[in-house]
This record gives C-alpha cells, sequence and structure tokens, in this order.
C-alpha cells in the first residue's frame, strides 16, 4: 500500500506541474485520501511506533465545513517479545478550513471513532477514542491537493495518549466550481474595455467617449488634449493644432478674412484687410487762368485727368481744391475770384470723372498766399 500511494502522490504532482490553479474547497465536493504516515504509542503500551497507511472518504459541507470517515491500518511490534501487533483504527471527524480559498489551506480537525489492536500472541483489545489536531492542505489544481495531517488520539479502553501523523493526497470530485471570469483588459485605463476600445493607445488621464476615443468637442478631427483652438466652426479647415488656416499670415483666420491674399508684413484690420495710414499729400495743380476769368483752358485737363485718376485709385481720399490770384485789384474781389477759381476746377473733376462732391473742397485764399512774386505781369 506504500508503494501504491508513493505513486499516487507521484501522479497528482505530475497532473500539478503546468495547470492552472483555481483552488479551493468548494461546497458539495467527495475527495478521497490515500494516505502514509506513523503511529506513536504511549511508552506504558509496550508497542513499537509503527507505519500506518489509510483511506479517507470525505463530503465538504461548504467552503469551510467537511466531514471525513478515515480508516487506518496500523503495523507495529511488542516490545514484550509478543510478536507482530496489526492495529484498527477507524474515526469520524469534522474539518475546519481557513482559508478555504486559498491555495494553501490550513484546517482543525477533531472526531471520535474506535481502535482495534489484534497481536499474533495473545487476544486482541477494542476501544473507543476521540482525536483532535489539524493539517495543511495544499492545493496543485483544482481538483487535487497535498495534505499533512497531525492528530492527537485518547483511547479509553483503558487511557493511552497516541499520535497518529500522516502524507496523502486529496482527489476532490463534484462540488460547486469556482468560476473564475477574467474582466477584459483595459489596457490604457480609460475604463473602456480593449475589446471595444477604439484607440487603444489614448494617454492617461484624457476624457474619452464609449468608444474609448478622446474628446473632440468642435468636431474640427483634433482631440480636445491636443486642440490649440477648442471652438472652431463647424466646417472649418484646421491644421495640426485644430486652429483655423491663415494662408497669407496675417492673423487674421482664413474663413474671417476678407482680404485672403494681403501680402506679408502688412498691418490689417479686424477683416483682413490693410490698414490705411491717413497721410496728408499735396498735389500741385499748375492750372493758370486768364486775368479776371474762372474757364478751364484745354491745356489743363491733361493735368486735371491725372488728379482724376488719383482720387478714383485711393476712393478713400479727400482733397481740398485751392486758389489764389495775384495782388491787383481789390482784395474782397481777389478772394471770390479765387473761390470760382477752385470750384470751376472742382465741378470739372465732378462733371468729367464721377468724383463724388463731398470728396472734394474748394477754398479761395485771394491774395492772401501768393504762389508767385507778382513783380511781372
Amino acid at each position: 500500500m506504500k508503494k501504491v500511494l508513493l505513486l499516487l502522490l507521484t501522479a497528482a504532482l505530475l497532473m500539478g506541474i503546468g495547470s492552472t490553479v483555481q483552488a479551493e474547497m468548494r461546497a458539495g465536493a467527495f475527495y478521497l485520501t490515500p494516505q502514509v504516515g506513523g503511529y506513536v504509542f504511549e511508552g506504558n503500551q509496550n508497542l513499537d511506533h509503527g507505519l500506518t497507511y489509510g483511506l479517507g472518504l470525505g463530503y465538504a459541507l461548504n467552503k469551510h465545513w467537511a466531514g471525513e470517515l478515515t480508516f487506518n491500518f496500523i503495523d507495529s511490534e511488542s516490545d514484550a517479545g509478543g510478536g507482530n501487533v496489526d492495529g484498527y483504527l477507524l474515526r469520524l471527524d469534522g474539518l475546519y478550513h481557513f482559508t478555504p480559498e486559498k491555495r494553501l489551506v490550513p484546517y482543525l480537525a477533531a472526531g471520535i471513532g474506535g481502535i482495534r489492536l489484534d497481536p499474533n500472541v495473545g487476544s486482541s483489545d477494542s476501544g473507543f477514542l476521540i482525536d483532535a489536531g489539524g493539517g495543511l492542505k495544499y492545493f496543485l489544481t483544482d481538483s487535487i491537493a497535498l495534505r499533512g495531517d497531525a492528530r492527537y488520539v485518547l483511547t479509553f479502553d483503558e487511557t493511552h495518549h497516541n499520535l497518529i501523523y500522516t502524507l496523502s493526497v486529496d482527489f476532490l470530485f463534484g462540488g460547486k466550481q469556482k468560476v473564475v471570469v477574467e474582466a477584459p483588459a483595459d489596457s490604457d485605463g480609460d475604463g473602456i474595455t480593449d475589446d471595444i476600445d477604439q484607440c487603444p493607445g489614448t494617454p492617461r488621464g484624457v476624457s474619452v467617449d464609449a468608444r474609448g476615443c478622446p474628446l473632440d468637442s468642435d468636431g474640427d478631427g483634433v482631440y480636445d488634449y491636443q486642440d490649440k483652438c477648442p471652438d472652431t466652426p463647424a466646417d472649418v479647415a484646421v491644421d495640426a493644432k485644430g486652429c483655423p488656416l491663415d494662408s497669407d499670415g496675417d492673423g487674421v483666420y482664413d474663413y474671417q478674412d476678407k482680404c485672403p491674399d494681403t501680402p506679408r508684413d502688412l498691418k490689417v484690420d479686424a477683416d483682413g484687410c490693410p490698414v490705411l495710414l491717413e497721410e496728408q499729400v499735396s498735389i500741385e495743380l499748375d492750372i493758370q487762368f486768364e486775368s479776371n476769368k474762372a474757364d478751364i483752358r484745354p491745356q489743363f485737363h491733361r493735368q486735371l485727368k491725372e488728379v482724376a485718376d488719383f482720387l478714383q485709385t485711393y476712393a478713400n481720399t479727400t482733397v481740398v481744391i485751392e486758389g489764389h490770384t495775384d495782388n491787383f485789384g481789390e482784395q474782397e474781389y481777389n478772394k471770390d475770384l479765387s473761390q470760382r477759381r477752385a470750384e470751376s476746377v472742382r465741378d470739372y473733376l465732378v462733371s468729367n470723372f464721377g468724383i463724388a462732391p463731398d470728396r472734394l473742397t474748394a477754398m479761395g485764399y485771394g491774395e492772401e498766399r501768393p504762389v508767385a512774386s507778382n513783380d511781372t505781369a
């Protein structure tokens, strides 16, 4: 029987190697326990300590409690020369397991039973016993466990204090198997499991949607955590930073730029158009009038055409047309004459070139601001 137990231990070890252990004492399981060990008699019994072989049958009431019926054969010798003594031990025990869901399970045990000693010489002896002790179970697989056990045995044929210790293997059958459900992995820790995560490499701490993808609040294709312009209007083209395009580099986005091709380095307004700096420009018209007249002579039409072209090119400009006279005649009359001459120029620009009248101001200065020396006729 010893060889049988060693073979069972070897088989149990081989079955445990490489297996996935989901060990536990499971409710409703039966188990068989072949065992080998030693039995220690009290000194006054005149018996040698002997080997013991046994077989147990157990039933797990729940994860913690089990009941167990065990038979042991004891092989001993008499110290008094009586020859071989065979012992038979039957026990009914209750076991309490402390960590039933662990791989290593300590337990306590206690029970009642009987013992019979049958010597080759002399009469047999039987008696009632109680036992108490404990041990360890180490699960190799979910149904195989190595086991070490030690019990104190108190017999009552005559009061004797004995000890039995065994090494055994528990083979479990049936019962409620432990179901281990592994939750799907969440590699990037965003709360969305890998099996449904459409953006599995999201940096930690980034808010994601139900698909596991970073949020894109403005829908521009650039995630919020990378978007430097998070409030871009829908359908506006953006760059890699999520900001609207600015093709001419004037600081005004294309979708707001009313002058999209402004040359670089020009100052622009909020619409992206160049800012026109106000500047006073003087254009001297050398238009000469006949004495005491305000009519424009044909030879000066070319100059007036140049002025009209300038006004049409720079549509926001306004012009002051100044009229002058020499110092002959009454001062008041000369001032009126210069006014009529300035107005003659203004009217010519309006009627011939369509210049808006409110852009042209006619001012007559008479002889107050001479433009010639008046030394000659």
